[in-house]
């Protein structure tokens, strides 16, 4: 019997691609460094997740609430008590008001099961949707699933890696029906102004869009940027939701948490396909969420960890050659790349740079050609104390400055 699957992932030729995707040439660059010198650690900056567990009082009640007989029910669309306190998060950190937790917020198992339902409540075939780039492609991804045509909008520095929304042309804004974005963004760093948003909102309602805002770094925000939801501008509440994860603001990437937010018949929607895709996430591990969205002071520790970190990163590249400034959100620092080296060495790609560093520095990063040459240095590196972190980041700036780069 031959088994052939579905055309949207190859048909016939499922299986049969030599292509290799970008991480999986990082892990085997990775794999090759380490076996050519297994006396250099490699100083990992890739890593695009927190670099300590959640929180001990998050974990006592998830302990707590394990073994309670009340909790070992299907959740389906989540417990009440999870989306009252998602409400409160909202209203305490980000001074959005007026939410009906029973109306516009419905849990999800982790913010990339909603990132990849939210296409199907959307979009029919021959539909677009709107998408940066760089950035997470799984709304992109499920939007092809479904036959949809996905417009790529490149996050470039001249437009402070802010979509043009004045680019898009008239035939596609009016075929469009749902625009992702991404702010803070992975893996610019940058963060979005209320003007921005408030264009962004504007251009959906003229053009009957539905705004997906990615918010998992939305928490993560250093030097006076205040945490901003697309959710307090006016009118956005007509035509945008957003997605919320407890992964990076609580160290929880492992639980699977997140919530959705906004318009209550774009949640509605999803809560429907969530019907048909999943039972909830264990009710324990929801208690456990309401545990830390009920502490953002637990995000407030981990941001001035990682603001500390920027600050000596930030300062080390650039006494290098590199041009960099610090970035206002998420954990990512987004750096191009140098023209090559002075013994003639030449980067005509971001991947040939970041492979470069594995190879002759032992440093991982994370290379992004989409939208010019740049690759991108994560502080989720791991370090035990201050004292650790200012000792990685001062052996990175001598392997750098042994590589003799060209800018």
């Amino acid at each position: 019997m031959t088994i052939i699957v579905a055309e949207r992932l190859g048909g016939k030729q499922f299986g049969k691609s030599t292509e290799v995707y970008k991480f999986e040439k990082i892990k085997r660059a990775k794999e090759e460094a380490m076996k050519n010198h297994p006396d250099i650690p490699i100083i990992d900056m890739g890593v695009g997740e927190p670099d300590r567990p959640a929180d001990p009082g998050v974990v006592q009640v998830l302990a707590d609430e394990a073994g309670k007989p009340e909790n070992r029910f299907y959740a389906d669309n989540g417990i009440p008590e999870f989306q009252a306190m998602a409400a409160q998060y909202l209203k305490q950190v980000y001074n959005v008001d007026g939410l009906n937790p029973e109306e516009h917020i419905v849990h999800g198992i982790g913010s990339k099961s909603i990132l990849s339902m939210l296409p199907l409540c959307m979009i029919n075939p021959g539909d677009v949707t709107l998408t940066t780039v760089p950035g997470y492609p799984v709304t992109a991804t499920h939007a092809k699933y479904l036959g949809g045509d996905v417009y790529p909008l490149p996050l470039l520095k001249e437009n402070d890696f802010l979509p043009d929304l004045k680019s898009i042309p008239a035939t596609i804004a009016q075929k469009a029906k749902l625009f992702y974005v991404n702010y803070p963004n992975n893996p610019t760093g940058q963060v979005a102004t209320k003007a921005f948003f408030e264009d962004l909102v504007e251009f959906a309602l003229r053009n009957s869009i539905v705004i997906l805002q990615d918010a998992a770094y939305a928490a993560l925000t250093y030097d006076g940027y205040e945490p901003l939801s697309i959710l307090s501008i006016e009118g956005a509440r007509d035509v945008a939701v957003e997605a919320h994860s407890l992964s990076k603001a609580f160290n929880m990437t492992g639980w699977r948490l997140a919530f959705v937010a906004g318009n209550a018949k774009v949640v509605k929607a999803y809560g429907s396909i969530k019907d048909n895709t999943d039972s909830g996430q264990f009710r324990a591990i929801q208690k456990a969420g309401m545990f830390a969205l009920g502490h953002p002071d637990i995000t407030e520790a981990i941001c001035e960890k990682y603001s500390r970190r920027f600050d000596l990163l930030v300062k080390a590249l650039n006494d290098v050659g590199f041009s960099v400034a610090k970035p206002k959100g998420t954990f990512f620092c987004y750096v191009e790349c140098p023209q090559g080296t002075n013994s003639g060495v030449t980067f005509d790609t971001a991947t040939e740079f970041s492979e470069f560093l594995l190879k002759d520095a032992q440093i991982s990063t994370v290379p992004w050609d989409d939208a010019g040459k740049y690759v991108r240095f994560s502080v989720t590196f791991e370090a035990g104390d201050a004292d650790e972190e200012v000792a990685i980041i001062g052996e990175i700036k001598r392997r750098l400055e042994g590589l003799n780069l060209r800018f």
